[in-house]
Parts: C-alpha cells; sequence; structure tokens
C-alpha cells in the first residue's frame, strides 16, 4: 500500500529538491532574492498600511511573483487548483450582469460600482499567483519555518495595530496614496474605506463606548478576521517549532494580543476563537495526546475562571445583550437571496442596494437626500456577496475549494497540516458573516499555499539554526558524560580486578609457603 507521503507527491507533481541534510538560510536575509516579493508583503506591511497600500500590496507585491514564476519550467500546480480557476472564469461571467437591477434593488453603473469589480477582480487573480509562487519555491529557497515565521511576524503586526486602536483610538493620517490620487477617486467612499490609515472604528454598544481595533487592515471585522487566521500560524512558528526563548517571547506577545481581541467586542472573532480550541481539542483526542488534552483543557478552564472574575467579562457581557447589528443582517441576507434568485446561474457582478430596510420602506436614496443609502447587498459575508455576485454557482465552486483542501489534507497529522485545515474550516465559517475581501482572500489562499508546499514533504520543518546548534550541543555534552562515566566504571572495575588478583597471589604464597607460582 502506497505511504501517505508518496500519494501526497504524486497528486502534488514533482518534488521541490530538498535534502534532510541541506542546509537552510538562517535568517531574512539569508534567504535568495527570489524572496523578496513575499518578506516585503508580510514583513513591511506597516508600511505598505501607512502610506494607504495596504489592502493594494498583495497586488503589488503579486507582480514580481509572476516574473518570477514565468522563468520556471514546467509550474506545479495544486491539487484542486482547477476549482479556483474556474471561479475567476465565473467571475468573469457574471461581469455581463453589471448593468442588470433586480425587482427591490437599485445601484447605477457608476464608477464606484467598476472600481469594486476590479479591485477584487485583482484581489482575486493575486491571490491565485501568491499559491503558485509560494508552492514553487524549493524548500532551500524558502524553508516552511522561515514562511511561518513571517506569517507570524504580520501577527505581531497585527497584534500592535490592535493595541494602537486600544490605547489610541482617534490615530489617523493622511496616506500618501490620497495625495497622489485625483480628487474624483480620492473622494470616492470605497476608495477612502481601503486606503486611509485609521486605528479604530468608535461604536456604542447599549450606553457602553466600544473601541473596535482595526489598524493594520481596512475594518474591524477585517482585523478579527485576519487575527484568527495569522494565530494560527504564529502558534506554529513561534511555539510549535521555536527555541525556548522565542517561546517565552511568544507567549508574553499572545498574551497582548488578548487586550484588543476582548476590547475590540468581535463576536464572530470570539466564535472562531472557540471554533479553533474545540477543533485542536478533538484532534488532540483523535490521536490520542492524553497529557496534552489534559493540559489544554486545564489551561482553557483556568484562563475562563481568571476571564470572568475580570473587569472585561462585564464589557463581554454587554456586548453579547445588545445584538444591535442582528436586525439589519437578517433583513440584508433575505433581500440577497431574493435578488439571487432571479439570477442564480450568474448573478449580477456586483452588489446592489435594498429599497428600505428592516424599519421602514423610506429608507435609501431619495432627491432629497441623494446620499441616504442602505447598506449593500451581500455586505454581510462574503457568503452573501458571492450569491448576489456570481450567483449559486459562483459560490459553490468558491466553496468546493476550500472544502477539497480540507477533505484531501484531513489525514495528515503534521501541525502545518492540522493548522491549514483548521484555517480552511474557519475560511467556510467566516463567510457566512464576515466579508473575505480585501486582505482576508491573500492570507486565505496563502495558508492553503503554505499546507499544500508541506504536503509535497511530510518530513517536519527542521528547527532555527539557534536551537539545532544548542541540541546537538547538549548531545555532545551528554555523550562526553556518558563516555566519561564508562570510562571512570572500567577504570573502578579493573581496579577492584587487579586487586582481587594481589590478594589471590598473597594467599596461594601463605598456603605454599613460596610464590604464588609454585616454583621454588
Amino acid at each position: 500500500m502506497p505511504s501517505l507521503s508518496s500519494t501526497s507527491r504524486a497528486l502534488s507533481g514533482p518534488v521541490p529538491p530538498s535534502r534532510a541534510d541541506e542546509p537552510l538560510p538562517a535568517r531574512l536575509r539569508d534567504l535568495p532574492h527570489t524572496t523578496w516579493p513575499l518578506i516585503a508583503l508580510l514583513v513591511g506591511f506597516p508600511i505598505w498600511w501607512i502610506v494607504g497600500l495596504g489592502v493594494f500590496s498583495f497586488v503589488i507585491c503579486a507582480v514580481p511573483m509572476a516574473l518570477i514564476l514565468l522563468n520556471r519550467r514546467p509550474l506545479r500546480l495544486p491539487p484542486g487548483f482547477g476549482l479556483w480557476v474556474l471561479f475567476l472564469v465565473w467571475y468573469l461571467v457574471s461581469l455581463t450582469m453589471l448593468d442588470e437591477n433586480p425587482a427591490g434593488a437599485y445601484g447605477d453603473l457608476d464608477f464606484g460600482r467598476i472600481v469594486s469589480v476590479v479591485v477584487r477582480l485583482a484581489i482575486y487573480l493575486a491571490s491565485a499567483v501568491i499559491v503558485l509562487y509560494v508552492g514553487n519555491l524549493s524548500e532551500r529557497e524558502l524553508p516552511r519555518l522561515a514562511l511561518l515565521r513571517m506569517l507570524g511576524a504580520l501577527f505581531v503586526t497585527t497584534t500592535l495595530g490592535g493595541l494602537l486602536g486600544v490605547v489610541y483610538p482617534d490615530f489617523q493620517v493622511p496616506p500618501l496614496l490620497g495625495m497622489l490620487l485625483p480628487g474624483r477617486i480620492s473622494g470616492n467612499p470605497f476608495v477612502q474605506n481601503i486606503i486611509d490609515p485609521t486605528a479604530a472604528q468608535i461604536t456604542w454598544v447599549g450606553s457602553v463606548k466600544a473601541i473596535r481595533p482595526e489598524a493594520p487592515f481596512e475594518w474591524a471585522n477585517t482585523w478579527g478576521n485576519n487575527y484568527s487566521i495569522l494565530l494560527i500560524w504564529f502558534v506554529l512558528g513561534w511555539w510549535v517549532y521555536a527555541s525556548r526563548k522565542r517561546r517565552m517571547l511568544g507567549a508574553a506577545i499572545l498574551a497582548l494580543s488578548l487586550v484588543p481581541v476582548v476590547y475590540g467586542l468581535n463576536r464572530g472573532l470570539w466564535v472562531g476563537i472557540g471554533i479553533s480550541i474545540v477543533y485542536v481539542l478533538v484532534r488532540l483526542a483523535l490521536r490520542g495526546r492524553v497529557m496534552a488534552l489534559g493540559v489544554a483543557a486545564t489551561g482553557l478552564v483556568l484562563g475562563g475562571a481568571l476571564f470572568a472574575m475580570s473587569p472585561l467579562y462585564a464589557q463581554v457581557e454587554t456586548r453579547l445583550d445588545n445584538p444591535q447589528s442582528n436586525g439589519i443582517r437578517a433583513y440584508t441576507r433575505a433581500k440577497t437571496i431574493e435578488a439571487t434568485l432571479t439570477s442564480p446561474i450568474i448573478g449580477y457582478g456586483n452588489t446592489r442596494y435594498a429599497v428600505g430596510s428592516d424599519k421602514t420602506v423610506v429608507t435609501g436614496k431619495t432627491e432629497a437626500c441623494p446620499e441616504c443609502k442602505h447598506p449593500p447587498l451581500g455586505s454581510d459575508g462574503q457568503l452573501w456577496l458571492l450569491l448576489i455576485s456570481q450567483g449559486f454557482v459562483g459560490a459553490g465552486l468558491y466553496i468546493l475549494f476550500f472544502l477539497n483542501a480540507m477533505r484531501r489534507y484531513w489525514r495528515d497529522t503534521s501541525p502545518i497540516a492540522t493548522g491549514g485545515v483548521l484555517t480552511m474550516l474557519l475560511v467556510l465559517f467566516y463567510m457566512t458573516i464576515y466579508d473575505g475581501l480585501y486582505t482576508p482572500m491573500p492570507l486565505y489562499l496563502l495558508s492553503f499555499a503554505v499546507m499544500w508546499r508541506n504536503g509535497m514533504d511530510l518530513s517536519p520543518p527542521r528547527l532555527e539554526p539557534v536551537a539545532e546548534r544548542a541540541l546537538r550541543a547538549r548531545g555532545r555534552t551528554r555523550a562526553a558524560a556518558r563516555r566519561r562515566r564508562l570510562l571512570e566504571t572500567k577504570t573502578r572495575q579493573a581496579a577492584r580486578m587487579n586487586g582481587a588478583a594481589i590478594r589471590i597471589r598473597e594467599g596461594q604464597r601463605e598456603r605454599h609457603g613460596g610464590p604464588a607460582d609454585g616454583a621454588e
């Protein structure tokens, strides 16, 4: 019966050159020049955000990635990638309905609609390029451990951005990109939302002023989405495959990151973290890791008890008691399904605005208030956006792509594959409440690429060089100690044997009255 490793290699195509004894780069600056677009994207993301290019950084960095791919033949394709290609084709087909409006909805084929369609297409294409780029680099060019560390660096940026939102929620700087764009473009509300570097969204939950961190991403919900995805790779890179010093630092960063998680009052993020915890506990139970399961469960109980006794519990309780967006979400989702049923195959290419709201039929754009608008249909999550934009077929292709990834790598029990499957599970959950665009989508596909890369070579990533040297040094010390103890034992045994031989010869002399050998 073929092994899992051989089956994975057969499915994934040619295996990149990688040997167990091959020396891998120890630091980011030691990586070859082919990896600089990814380093610039993940490690340099704070710079992209502060100049207003956070959303577009993935598209910009995908260009040099595509140029690097042009020089590689043949290209490896991940399993199930054809589903993503079909999804992109369906996206283009749905654009034929851009000028149509379903009954009960309105919207003009204006500049804003065209811009949003182009940006979404660019994000989808850039995400595909990122997958091919990461999957076609060898372990020597881009070690999996280095990739985990770069994703962990973006998690650290996410944590610092969240803390900035909590401490300084009014932080805002004029984006450099906004200064360079024409006024017609920079003044568009959609463009402003994705280029303005703001730290937090401020809302009221009952009588409580809620500060919802969003830096370095475009919205507060996006911050929560990206946090939970990056958290998986941070734990792998800064705990599972890490030295003791890095683990201590990672634990401190993780503890700090919980502050914006709680203060952000993001119910979807809380549920996502709960799903992650349950998933890890179930996988540990299935693998028979009783000790790890017990430690995790004990830590969870203690953490829950400490949280219940803290002042943060009252704030979370207030948020749960004031579900302010439930009514409007239910209304827009119902209207989205109604609109989709009028064009169920290819949708309408983009979102539309509903006539009225859940409270009154007169809400919306009028001659007296041309700027008054209802939240667009499809704005309550990636699923609803796909339904009205690409119909049931487009939404089905999107879902099948991630389900197929889960199916293929579920049996791989390595930590990276386990984290990758969890990421795909969160993608399917978040699509019902969060928009998958704009920064989350490339992170979804990048997570898929990490899992694919790991499936090509099931040997675990080697520890960082410092830890390796420490292990070798400890091994040499222990080996020397064993040799020393063995030598001391042999010396004592030889001394005892010599002493016994001397005593025997002396006894023989006494009995025979002469030398021990009996000679006269």
